[in-house]
C-alpha cells in the first residue's frame, strides 16, 4: 500500500481524509494543518495522526495529497516533489502559469508522477458517454452554484468554469485559435459571474458559463456534432444521448423519423448508457495510484492541469 499523507483538511481537505483512511490502495499516515482548532478537533474526533510541519508529513509519505489554499499549492508541490514524492494536488494547479510550468517540470526532472484534482473526469455520467463524443462541433456549459464565501478569494473563471475548461480541452483535439470572455462582480472583488467563448482551429466552438450567485446549482455540458446531441448532468449524473442515423427502408412503426431539407430521410435513435454509482474523488484517488504502480500517466496530469489553468488567465484577461 501506498503511505499517503493530507496537506490541508478544511472542507474538502476532510473529504479526502475519510477516503484515504477507508481506501484498499493507501495507508494513511496523518495530516498538517496550520490552524490549531482543525487539528484538536481532527485528532479528537477521528483519531487521525497530526504533524507538526508540512516537510515532517512529506517525509513520512509516499504520495502528498495537497488539499490547501491555491496560494500555497506551488510551494508545498515543490517541497514534497524536491523530496521525490507523488503529488495530487486540488484544481486549480497553481496560482500562476509559471509556477504550473516549473511543476510540470520539476516533477518530470525528479521521476514522480502528478495529478490534478479535475474530479469531472470521474464523474459517472461523463464516464458513460467518452465514446459517445466523437468530434464535437459544438459544446455549451452551464456551471451555477449558490453563493458560499469558501472560493471567492479568486474569480469564478478559477473557482468553477476552470471544471468545465478542463473537460473541453480533453474533448477538442486542436489548438485555441480564439477566445472571448465577459464577467462581473456581485458580492465578491472577483468576477462572481463569467461568460467565455472559446473558438478552436478545427472549427469547434465552445459557450461557457459559470455563476456562484446562482438561486439554483446546475452543472450541465451539451456536445453537439454531426448527427449527434450528447447532454451530461454532472450535478444529477444522468445523460442524454440522441443519435440521428439514415432511415432504413423498413422502418419500425414507432420509429421516429424527419427529412432534412435536401430530402434525405432520418432516424432518430435514442441511447441510455449504463452510469455506475461511484464517488468521483475516492476514483481519482484510486486512479492515482493505479497509475504510480504502474508508471502510468494519469488521467489529468500536471500538464492537463496546467492547460486548464493557461486558458483560465487567458480568459480572467479578456474580462479585464
Amino acid at each position: 500500500m501506498l503511505k499517503i499523507g493530507i496537506l490541508g483538511a478544511g472542507h474538502l481537505g476532510k473529504i479526502h481524509l475519510r477516503i484515504a483512511e477507508a481506501s484498499e490502495h493507501y495507508e494513511l499516515v496523518g495530516f498538517y494543518d496550520p490552524n490549531p482548532e482543525t487539528v484538536t478537533a481532527l485528532t479528537l474526533d477521528y483519531n487521525y495522526h497530526a504533524f507538526d510541519s508540512a516537510e515532517a508529513l512529506i517525509q513520512a509519505s509516499d504520495v502528498v495529497d495537497i488539499v490547501t489554499p491555491t496560494l500555497s499549492h506551488f510551494e508545498m508541490a515543490s517541497l514534497a516533489i524536491h523530496a521525490k514524492k507523488h503529488v495530487f494536488i486540488e484544481k486549480p494547479l497553481a496560482k500562476t502559469d509559471e509556477e504550473s510550468a516549473c511543476l510540470v517540470a520539476l516533477a518530470k526532472s525528479k521521476g514522480v508522477l502528478g495529478q490534478v484534482g479535475h474530479v469531472e473526469r470521474f464523474n459517472p455520467a461523463f464516464q458513460s458517454v467518452l465514446n459517445s463524443i466523437t468530434s464535437p462541433l459544438f459544446i455549451e456549459a452551464h456551471r451555477l452554484a449558490e453563493f458560499n464565501p469558501r472560493g471567492t478569494d479568486v474569480s469564478v473563471v478559477l473557482d468553477l468554469m476552470i471544471h468545465d475548461i478542463d473537460i473541453i480541452l480533453s474533448m477538442v483535439n486542436s489548438p485555441i485559435k480564439r477566445i472571448d470572455a465577459s464577467g462581473v462582480s456581485v458580492i465578491s472583488e472577483t468576477p462572481d459571474i463569467s461568460n467565455a467563448r472559446i473558438e478552436f482551429e478545427n472549427g469547434c466552438v465552445a459557450n461557457l458559463t459559470a455563476s456562484r450567485i446562482s438561486l439554483k446549482k446546475m452543472r450541465k455540458t451539451r456536445f453537439f456534432q454531426k448527427n449527434a446531441y450528447i447532454a451530461v448532468d454532472f450535478l444529477a449524473k444522468k445523460v442524454e444521448v440522441v443519435k440521428i442515423k439514415d432511415a432504413p427502408k423498413v422502418t419500425e412503426d414507432l420509429a421516429l423519423l424527419l427529412t432534412n431539407a435536401e430530402g434525405e430521410k432520418k432516424q432518430i435513435y435514442f441511447e441510455n448508457p449504463e452510469i455506475e454509482e461511484s464517488n468521483a474523488i475516492q476514483q481519482e484517488l484510486e486512479h492515482f495510484a493505479f497509475c504510480i504502480h504502474n508508471n502510468q500517466k494519469p488521467l489529468v496530469s500536471l500538464k492537463d492541469g496546467a492547460k486548464a489553468l493557461e486558458v483560465a488567465h487567458k480568459i480572467i484577461a479578456c474580462i479585464g
